[in-house]
């Protein structure tokens, strides 16, 4: 192996060589206490320690890092204490997921790492955000995120290199071409000859490096980050190197020919590399062993720390309330009393505008929602008022601009993202239940996004444009869901969903966008969340409902002037007033819920298990849900009509007054 040094001095020549044998010696010893049984799982790097320890020691302390599972090496340079790794993956109090999750899955903002999720893909997105960020501010940084040979073949690889590159973004992409994704050589996984290659089709500069050569790693890489910090730009980087261990320890590697692995076994970034440093007399036999003993006793100390510290003990209260970050809820009334009679189209927009002001950093993103203004024109004259920075058409990426979104998050930004229609959510759903949903539970970290939701049927979209898809998101704890059903909660719900630091999913009833008005004060205001609304007052039965719902039911009711209801419109599902539906219950002894999703699954059988379980003794009459036909949803009129539940709502009030 051929190493350059320039004019590195020897003070960095030895920072490289320890930089890279300490995060060796760690895993050397965990390997040992797998094998005891005292810790779970090991994701091993050795042999790639060259790749993280250049990385990371080009990039400045202020910069992100986000690392995979075989870059211990990001960790030890970015000199995290070793008790604390050491408790992260002995699952106790003083890791950085407090027992919660393992391995590196894990982020820490005073060391600017965040670390992967398994579904690996969303975390070169979340890059891009950072980089945004760090961009619309003027920030002259890199963010460096990694990834897998294998991992490339997502789809979420593709669509973050084509947002970095039509943003041009400020993003190192580092891929560790390891030779195996799990048992599946790089012949099974592409049919290129170098993964750097596909920079090409994104228009992005890329490079190949000796992954296992320390200092073609730093200089390459050192000399990239200066000329991205003058000059913002994407970089794809093709690290070549060999995993010598298994995808994971029991995973063994007898799927490797004996012949490839001594080929790379003779190319360690170490022992080269200290064998190097001997010759040049940068080194001596007595420095490697002083070295080799300061870190030994370095990792003697921090894991005894850990072993020391108790077992996680569970307090229930505790791992329910973080669930999501604290949000102190602020009630702004108008500052006039002066209000104009407003489609709920409008309400949003409004909404939405007055947020802009209000927050001067917060980012729209979306197809279509710059000079278009959106599919629905909702975002229609906001260029001129805040600029394309800050008002952004997206490429039609969903999974990686919802990366992108918590990357924001994460690097103090809030967004608002607008998906064009509900149904197609779906292309982004791995980022919000996984990442979104879980970040704050995990390492305390906030998802400071807001995703619209054009939603429901009624207007002959047919399947793909019509669903109205929240039962998907009410399931998955850590995420916010609001569903307003006039113009006046639409624009104070939306503006608490933008003040408040979790993810929320704001469901707005594309078919109320301009066929509803009400009287919307012209000024900021917010509404809070969790509290249901009693648009009608009665005795006879409680009618729960929510979006379009609310008005099939005042229609309904109004040719039925004898049914004597309370009428709960929930405005949000999650969280969800429990207490106002108990009370009505309690009080008519009667309930149908009342849904435009599909029946089973939905919330109203939740909502109908709640009652059941706190108000049984209560009940005159069985619950009566109401949803949509368990079909996807159709085009042709009669058959929608068919489809959605308003007509077979009004005979199941009929028969439960009846009752």
């Amino acid at each position: 192996m051929r190493y350059h040094v320039g004019d590195l001095e020897h003070e960095k020549l030895l920072d490289l060589y320890t930089g890279m044998l300490k995060p060796r010696m760690i895993e050397e010893k965990m390997l040992i206490l797998l094998r005891q049984g005292k810790i779970s799982k090991w994701f091993s790097g050795i042999g790639q320690e060259a790749i993280s320890v250049g990385v990371a020691k080009a990039l400045k302390e202020s910069e992100y890092i986000l690392p995979m599972h075989r870059n211990l090496g990001v960790f030890t340079a970015r000199n995290i204490p070793l008790n604390r790794l050491f408790a992260q993956w002995q699952g106790k109090q003083s890791g950085f997921t407090q027992g919660r999750d393992r391995s590196f899955h894990f982020g820490t903002q005073e060391y600017k790492i965040v670390g992967m999720i398994s579904h690996l893909g969303p975390q070169l997105g979340v890059a891009d955000g950072i980089a945004l960020a760090d961009m619309l501010r003027r920030k002259k940084r890199v963010t460096a995120v990694f990834t897998g040979e294998g991992a490339t073949s997502e789809g979420d690889f593709h669509e973050a290199l084509n947002v970095a590159s039509v943003w041009n973004l400020p993003v190192l992409f580092c891929i560790e071409n390891n030779g195996y994704g799990l048992s599946t050589p790089t012949n099974e996984q592409y049919n290129c000859e170098h993964l750097a290659d596909r920079a090409k089709g994104y228009g992005i500069e890329s490079r190949i490096i000796d992954g296992n050569n320390i200092l073609e790693v730093y200089a390459k890489v050192d000399e990239l980050c200066k000329a991205i910090r003058r000059r913002p730009r994407p970089v794809l980087l093709e690290f070549k190197t060999f995993r010598m261990r298994g995808h994971e320890e029991a995973s063994g590697t007898k799927y490797v020919p004996d012949k490839l692995m001594k080929e790379w076994g003779k190319k360690d970034p170490i022992s080269n590399y200290e064998s190097f440093l001997l010759e040049e007399g940068v080194l001596t036999e007595e420095n490697v062993e002083a070295i080799k003993q300061d870190i030994t006793e370095e990792i003697n100390t921090n894991l005894q720390m850990a072993f020391d510290e108790p077992e996680v003990l569970l307090n229930e209260t505790k791992e329910l309330s973080e669930v999501y970050q604290d949000f102190n809820y602020q009630n702004v009334e108008p500052e006039s009393n002066e209000s104009e009679n407003t489609r709920f189209v409008d309400a949003i927009s409004q909404g939405l505008e007055q947020s802009m002001y209000r927050h001067n950093e917060l980012i729209i993103m979306g197809q279509d929602v710059a000079d278009y203004g959106g599919v629905f024109k909702i975002t229609e004259g906001f260029v001129p008022k805040f600029g394309k920075s800050r008002v952004r058409n997206t490429p039609i990426c969903e999974s990686a601009i919802v990366s992108t979104a918590m990357g924001l998050s994460i690097n103090g930004m809030k967004s608002v993202v607008e998906m064009q229609f509900a149904d197609f959510v779906s292309s982004g759903f791995n980022p919000i239940v996984n990442y979104l949903a879980k970040v704050h539970y995990r390492w305390n970290e906030k998802a400071d996004v807001v995703i619209r939701m054009p939603c429901g049927g009624g207007v002959g979209a047919g399947p793909f444009h019509s669903q109205t898809n929240e039962a998907w998101f009410t399931k998955t704890p850590g995420l916010k869901v609001v569903y307003p059903a006039s113009p006046y909660d639409a624009k104070g719900l939306l503006a608490t969903a933008i003040n408040d630091p979790n993810p929320v999913l704001f469901f707005e009833h594309k078919g109320l966008y301009r066929s509803i008005k009400g009287d919307v004060p012209k000024d900021y205001y917010t509404l809070p969340f969790g509290k249901a609304k009693l648009l009608k007052e009665g005795n006879a039965i409680t009618v729960v409902t929510y979006g379009a719902g609310v008005h099939w039911a005042l229609e309904i009711l109004e040719k039925h002037p004898e049914i004597d209801v309370d009428l709960v419109d929930l405005r949000t599902l999650q969280p969800l007033d429990t207490e106002t539906i108990f009370n009505s219950v309690k009080k008519t002894g009667k309930l149908i819920v009342l849904q435009e999703d599909t029946l089973f699954g939905g919330i109203a059988s939740d909502i109908s298990a709640l009652v059941m379980e706190n108000c049984f003794e209560f009940l005159d009459a069985p619950v009566k849900r109401v949803g949509s036909l368990e079909t996807p949803v159709p085009f042709a009129k009669p058959l929608e009509t068919n489809y959605l539940p308003k007509n077979r709502f009004e005979s199941a009030l009929i028969e439960l007054y009846q009752y």
